[in-house]
């Protein structure tokens, strides 16, 4: 007995029809597959484990925030973030403004906190002393900032007139970029970082040092460059006017300065104590080799190493050498110098 058709449409339309739903439904098995199955991307190495600050920008798209969060280690995989959110209808609800995210989120775990979660406010410390890589290894261990391209904005970084262009600069940024308490409320990213230091390191340069620059006739360049070495040799508040008047003397006479703090920076990690070969390692900065200040600063100074070189102390010392806990000890002579030295050492 022949079977007789009884749906709407022709057996071809039908077949049709259900061949095409099938299609439909082999397509979302495939993404499914590909979204659940395939190898995840490698992830970054630069943020495993650690908390994240993401800035989400008016106007960007899924795809743009997805690249970027697997870019800092948020998530392992953009393909897998941009179809969770056109799953879930996430497209276009992701706020601006600034979020705390960590290393290895779920796709869907990102999308929430970016769509329902709510903004913060990034703070972070850099204290005195802290030199370009320290200052960009504390921002990326804190998920700040990505250290590698601190360190590259930082070397040609030159936000002011005063912050002169010397040859052998390592760091064009060094010793700009104020220490402090910062705290972001907004969007920001690495050049704003570096923006918002520098400006904050100009306002604290306030025209009364400035004009004391001038009478001790130095640039202010040459200034924070002194004053970085101070804030590296003194340990205590009261050894910062004596060094900084030991220091401008020995300039004056054209002594080299002769401070580890400068041939430390040429290290990869510092030493207790140098060695005679590293006060012989070739290099601008080396001011055991070289006369006079070096090339640019080592680090940030505070305002107290600032002051210290405006005003310095009024003493015969020429030299000083400081024992295991910081104390320093002065002398007018090399000879008791030397005497200090097998003393405290």
């Amino acid at each position: 007995m022949r079977a007789v058709y009884r749906g709407k449409g022709t057996p071809l339309q039908k077949k049709l029809i259900f061949g095409g739903a099938a299609g439909i439904g082999l397509v979302l098995v495939v993404i499914m597959f590909i979204l659940f199955s395939t190898p995840a991307q490698k992830m970054p190495p630069a943020a495993q484990g650690g908390q994240i600050y993401y800035t989400v920008r008016p106007g960007m798209t899924v795809g743009e925030i997805g690249k970027e969060l697997h870019e800092q280690g948020v998530i392992e995989s953009e393909f897998k973030f941009w179809w969770t959110a056109k799953l879930n209808g996430f497209e276009n609800k992701v706020k601006s403004g600034t979020f705390a995210l960590h290393a290895g989120m779920t796709p869907r775990d990102a999308l929430e906190t970016l769509v329902y979660g709510n903004t913060v406010t990034v703070r972070f410390v850099i204290p005195e002393g802290f030199n370009v890589r320290d200052i960009a290894e504390r921002l990326s261990d804190e998920g700040i900032v990505n250290a590698d391209d601190f360190i590259a904005r930082a070397k040609d970084y030159r936000p002011y007139d005063y912050v002169e262009d010397h040859e052998g600069v390592r760091y064009a940024a060094e010793g700009f970029l104020f220490p402090d308490t910062y705290e972001i409320n907004g969007s920001f990213d690495t050049a704003r970082i570096l923006e918002m230091m520098a400006e904050n390191f100009d306002r604290r340069l306030t025209p009364e040092m400035r004009e004391r620059a001038k009478e001790e006739n130095l640039s202010i360049y040459e200034l924070v460059t002194l004053a970085s070495i101070v804030e590296k040799e003194a340990y205590h508040e009261e050894d910062r006017p004596i060094i900084a008047q030991i220091f401008l003397k020995r300039l004056k006479l054209g002594m080299p300065l002769q401070a580890d703090p400068t041939v430390q920076y040429l290290l990869d990690a510092p030493k207790e104590d140098l060695l005679l070969r590293d006060t012989k390692i070739e290099s601008p900065y080396n001011t055991y080799r070289n006369a006079g200040l070096p090339p640019g600063p080592i680090a940030s100074p505070g305002t107290a190493s600032l002051m210290a070189v405006l005003h310095p102390a009024e003493t015969d010392y020429l030299y000083f050498v400081a024992d295991r806990n910081g104390n320093n000890y002065y002398a007018t002579n090399y000879a008791d110098h030397l005497a200090l030295v097998d003393r405290v050492r």
